[in-house]
């Protein structure tokens, strides 16, 4: 009688299934049948939470993820890449050198807006519902104000090294921080940033604490006068790496200085940045051919280091800038 019923119960299963087909009903699947195991990599959706962030005194809502964002400069691009937001961009813009060689896959997928800043008809052509970029973005001869771009439907996130006095690696991260949660992916950029925050934690374990940090001048371009950085991230770059700009003072991000200034102040290292035309190796003969500065300690001992611009304009690059400047300023700490 038992056995019976053990029999029983798997016919009654299949009867009711079979009734439940027939009625148009469908049986409910199970969390593997629709994909959200996450055996199979696959994890259920979550709603998006709205968003609501400061940024150069205004305030941003998203109520949704935007879905057609335009990056404006490498260094955000190389950031929204980085956080694997390809799949949201319909186009990116300015290009310094080459992209990093990790994110080349996914920017040769992205539309190239133009060479340098996209007029405002070539942008709203990509029709854009964000846009992220450099303060001089959105400077006249940009793409146009936020606020312009706002009253066209399109919501402007501006770098805030660029606006800010004082750029630093802090306002980086929170750039990246805030890109992750307007687009939802605030794990990535919360992963990202600790990387960050752990390489530049072994430059400075190896550099250690200088007793007295080299004297650093850093050479953007110029020939009657130096245009050099000022108050700029590149100023907190040096000083994690072990040196002092020698224009630490100067109450600007760039600006230009005499060479007598230069000379007054005495650089141990040039660091050279790197991009267009001339060349580094054109700069660095330049300066070595400046009579005004034969006396100087890093020219008479030949000590230049030579950076990408892309390095030290804000974002992924910093520590890979963090890292050639350590290691052209302490050679020794790192062999």
């Amino acid at each position: 009688m038992k056995r019976i019923s053990m029999l029983a119960i798997p016919l009654l299963l299949v009867l009711s299934l079979g009734l439940a087909a027939a009625c148009g009903q469908t049986p409910p699947k199970s969390p593997a049948a629709n994909g959200d195991n996450p055996q199979n990599g696959k994890t259920p959706q979550t709603a998006y939470s709205p968003v609501t962030i400061e940024n150069m005194g205004r305030t941003l809502t998203f109520k949704e993820a935007p879905k057609r964002a335009v990056s404006l400069n490498q260094h955000t691009t190389e950031i929204m890449l980085s956080l694997g937001l390809e799949k949201s961009m319909v186009g990116t813009a300015y290009r310094d050198d080459e992209i990093l060689p990790d994110l080349k896959e996914k920017y040769a997928a992205i539309p190239v807006l133009a060479a340098k800043y996209p007029s405002l008809e070539v942008l709203l052509g990509a029709e854009p519902d964000f846009v992220y970029g450099r303060k001089s973005a959105f400077a006249e001869n940009g793409v146009g104000t936020v606020e312009a771009l706002k009253d066209k439907g399109i919501e402007a996130y501006v770098a805030k090294g660029t606006y800010v006095p004082f750029g630093t690696l802090e306002d980086v991260y929170e750039d990246i921080a805030n890109i992750g949660r307007i687009f939802g992916v605030q794990a990535k950029a919360d992963a990202l940033i600790e990387s960050m925050k752990a390489k530049v934690k072994e430059i400075q374990t190896k550099v250690g604490q200088p007793e007295k940090p080299l004297r650093v001048f850093a050479f953007d371009s110029g020939q009657d006068t130096a245009y050099t950085a000022g108050k700029s991230l590149s100023t907190e770059l040096i000083r994690l790496a072990g040196g002092k700009n020698i224009f630490d003072d100067v109450e600007k991000g760039w600006a230009k200085v005499s060479w007598e200034e230069v000379v007054k102040r005495d650089p141990e290292v040039i660091l050279i940045f790197d991009y267009d035309k001339p060349s580094a190796a054109e700069k660095i003969k330049f300066l070595q051919s400046l009579p005004a500065l034969a006396n100087v300690t890093a020219i008479k001992n030949n000590r230049f280091v030579i950076m990408p611009l892309s390095d030290v304009f804000e974002g992924v690059r910093n520590t890979t800038a963090l890292e050639k400047m350590a290691k052209g300023f302490y050679p020794g700490k790192f062999n």
